[in-house]
């Protein structure tokens, strides 16, 4: 896939304004799309919008298919006089109160529900009804397991009782009955989102503006795919990993990242052609148009620790069947626009998978200031330079908080090397915008830039901090921060270096 000469703006639709405790596909969406057409980008790039669980991580989902209830606007029940309106309720505007918001969202959900079903248009029934007809091949398991989650007190599959927890037939049939009216509000919640989004996602194409996807390698364990589908994870007769998904220790953690996902039985997997694989990245193409893979080099080799280890130091490096996996969805699903995320233990292997299907890399700018052969510096990119630069991600702190506890050797470098490239940068201050002005200027056909950076903010705007619980995912702008001067200066320096 060729990239053409862009940029874009990374920003999880929660951290969009607005008065409901959490960024919403509303108004304040459409808004930002607004917004970043009117600075020049081609792109808005999200992160996983699945359902959240325990950490509110979207890289732990509920579910590979499904879409994130909080994301729906309240305001669309009052609209459609399933509720009478009401005042939101009172939750922090800078940040996400997850707490709160689920205290407040899902008694909310449950009330437009039942208005909905006294009070739905014919047309919105029907509407319902083709949806679930059409998402049928995921929708019926997750509808199902998060109304078995709901009965058991939010459990984990794998503490529910052994005729749930093991799917016998009999106890699924006994159980669609006696939950048909929650199984009714889950399918329901995926219609609301499904709707909303394509919504979204279709004014975005009218301004102009793809969306830039985001799919993780693993899935959460406590997820609807691994109990619904065990037989392609790595599970003993219990249902318990028999070795869980992780990185050895790198730039964020010197004990490495244990992510604990079940890994894959890819042996059983490839005997389906990788159905539940080419079906994953087929809705992953109905959200976005463009889809970043997150952890890439798993499909060459993964880091494999033993179930029950404390940290990810004692894992092994498995090898992955990547160029059969990406085969099949080239057969099934031609040449997908996919970015690989290839970050990490990088070896000529992974490059090889990468480059064999023309899949564009990612180089990120904070890590490049160690010396003149790093090949995160820009002049070391190839000369085709199909691949996209971040200034940072959501996994960096911003690029002002990153400035202020670089190396002292790194930050010389770096202020050495702007210097070369003509790039101003006179105090800690100038630190963001000179790092997406060298990013813009750069060869890399696609500039992704976090909006933090754009507002020049410091680390009370991180999004994510690897390895810690709790905290992370909260960050939120406002709507003073999206000014249409700002938006004209962006615009200014993409035309510069012809990014529009």
């Amino acid at each position: 896939m060729q990239l053409p000469r862009s940029f874009g703006v990374l920003l999880h639709p929660t951290s969009l304004p607005g008065p409901w405790g959490i960024g919403t596909l509303g108004e304040e969406a459409q808004g930002f799309v607004d917004w970043l057409a009117a600075a020049g980008a081609r792109w808005w790039q999200v992160l996983p919008l699945g359902p959240t669980g325990y950490g509110d991580s979207p890289y732990q989902s509920f579910s590979a298919f499904a879409g994130n209830p909080y994301l729906v606007d309240p305001r669309l029940f009052f609209a459609k006089g399933w509720l009478e309106p009401e005042e939101p309720p009172s939750l922090p505007a800078h940040r996400v109160d997850y707490g709160g918001l689920y205290k407040t969202r899902w008694p909310l959900f449950r009330r437009a529900f039942s208005g909905f079903l006294t009070r739905g248009s014919e047309e919105d029934r029907a509407s319902l009804e083709a949806f679930a007809q059409a998402e049928r091949g995921w929708l019926d398991d997750y509808a199902l397991f998060m109304a078995l989650k709901h009965r058991f007190g939010g459990e984990p599959w794998n503490r529910w009782p052994e005729e749930f927890r093991a799917r016998q037939p009999k106890a699924l049939q006994k159980a669609r009955k006696e939950l048909a009216d929650e199984i009714a509000f889950q399918v329901w919640l995926q219609w609301l989102f499904y709707s909303a989004w394509d919504k979204l996602k279709g004014y975005a194409e009218g301004k102009g503006l793809g969306i830039i996807g985001d799919m993780p390698i693993f899935v959460a364990f406590d997820s609807a795919d691994v109990w619904a589908h065990p037989e392609y994870f790595c599970l003993d007769e219990e249902g318990n990993p028999t070795g869980v998904a992780g990185v050895p220790p790198d730039y964020f953690s010197e004990t490495g990242q244990l992510w604990g996902n079940p890994l894959y039985r890819w042996e059983a997997m490839e005997k389906d052609g990788f159905a539940w694989w080419i079906a994953r990245l087929r809705q992953a193409l109905r959200q976005g148009h463009l889809v970043r893979i997150d952890h890439f080099r798993g499909f060459e080799a993964y880091w494999e620790v033993p179930f029950g280890k404390p940290t990810a130091v004692e894992g092994r490096w498995v090898k992955a069947p990547g160029e059969k996996l990406f085969k099949a969805v080239q057969e099934a699903l031609g040449n997908a626009p996919i970015l690989a995320e290839d970050l990490g233990v990088i070896t000529p292997e992974v490059e090889a998978l990468k480059d064999g299907f023309g899949f564009p890399g990612m180089k990120i700018l904070q890590f490049a200031f160690s010396d003149e052969e790093n090949p995160f510096l820009p002049h070391n990119y190839p000369p085709h330079g199909n691949l996209a630069v971040y200034s940072g991600t959501h996994d960096n702190d911003t690029s002002l908080g990153w400035y202020r506890t670089a190396p002292q050797e790194e930050r010389v470098f770096m202020r050495r090397y702007l210097a070369r490239e003509g790039i101003r940068c006179l105090s800690e201050l100038e630190v963001p915008g000179a790092l997406i002005e060298l990013a813009f200027k750069s060869s890399a056909r696609l500039a992704i830039v976090p909006l933090q950076d754009i507002l020049g903010l410091g680390p009370e705007a991180r999004m994510n901090f690897p390895g810690r619980l709790g905290d992370n995912w909260a960050w939120r702008c406002q709507p003073e921060d999206l000014g249409l001067e700002l938006a004209e200066s962006l615009r200014g320096l993409a035309e510069a270096y012809k990014r529009v």
